[in-house]
């Protein structure tokens, strides 16, 4: 059970947060929206306080437990800028990304949330399957 304390614990802080600034300053907590509207140069310094913590999670981080967060990525860079984009494109057809979809339009019930991260879910499935099958 250790194993997934810490993703437990990293579950709740992105709920709670995102229920805080749902409640405090009822804005939906979606990264693709809020980066948007930083990039149009509406709501700066909402947005990028949002940001700046955003960055700042992996160093606090390492400051509370001594080293970075290990993070594996085996895939090659031009796989990840080309996935980058597409989840970019998919975030801006979809009206929102998996945070704000996954997170807070599940917990209002909302359908398209619903249908949005079902799809994000069935998309990963099939991509981790396929590039499985590649390998």
């Amino acid at each position: 059970m250790t194993p997934y304390l810490a993703s437990l614990a990293g579950g709740m802080l992105l709920g709670l947060s995102a229920a805080l600034l749902l409640v405090v300053n009822g804005r939906i907590v979606g990264i693709s929206g809020i980066v948007g509207r930083l990039l149009g140069g509406q709501q700066i310094a909402p947005n990028i306080a949002f940001v700046v913590g955003l960055l700042a999670g992996p160093m606090l981080y390492t400051t509370a437990f001594g080293q970075p967060p290990v993070v594996t990525i085996i895939a090659s860079t031009p796989l990840i800028l080309v996935s980058g984009l597409l989840v970019g494109v998919g975030a801006r057809m979809g009206s929102g990304c998996t945070s704000g979809h996954g997170i807070l339009g599940i917990a209002r019930f909302s359908k398209r949330s619903l249908a949005a991260t079902a799809t994000f879910l069935t998309s990963g499935i099939v991509a981790a399957t396929i590039m499985g099958l590649l390998r």
